[in-house]
């Protein structure tokens, strides 16, 4: 690996170790000739697939979509960037990983409200009601109905209740 600093072709690696997360390899290296230290951090690249829309148009997976339509569902919600991190991680693991060379655009965003759903159930229905195409308030309701039935486990302990329950 070329230095750099002074551009020389030799670098050594001092020290290697496994990120936090396990994705990477951070490589602390020196400079043969100029005796600088750098870090260098090595990922593994994964393929991701290609993406079919409802029109039938394909294009290139794009992480970042996700992440802006995950990051907007969840504006102003109290859920920890850390936890939206390791969601989005997730859900970026399956995606890398399927088999398919092409996937529907469909499929992904399924998903995303899956990945939602566990992490906070007032973004999972803004998400829904844009992706879903909620025509007026009934398929809000049936969404949510549909929502309290299924058990999406790890649900936060602290969310606030999307429909108040009272008793009578």
């Amino acid at each position: 690996m070329h230095c750099p600093f002074c551009q020389h072709e030799d670098t050594r690696v001092i020290d290697s170790r496994v990120t936090g997360d396990g994705l990477q390899i951070r490589r602390r290296r020196e400079c043969e000739a100029c005796k600088a230290r750098f870090n260098t951090y090595e990922t593994a690249q994964l393929k991701a697939p290609n993406v079919i829309k409802a029109d039938g148009i394909r294009e290139a997976f794009d992480e970042q979509k996700i992440r802006r339509g995950m990051l907007k569902a969840l504006e102003k919600r109290p859920v920890p960037t850390a936890d939206v991190d390791r969601a989005m991680r997730g859900l970026m693991r399956h995606l890398l990983t399927l088999d398919e060379a092409e996937v529907s655009s469909r499929s992904i965003g399924a998903c995303v409200m899956q990945t939602l759903a566990r992490l906070d159930e007032v973004a999972y229905i803004r998400f829904a009601s844009i992706y879903l195409q909620f025509e007026d308030l009934q398929a809000f309701r049936d969404e949510i109905e549909r929502l309290e039935r299924e058990d999406h486990g790890a649900l936060d302990f602290k969310q606030i209740s999307l429909l108040k329950q009272t008793v009578i």
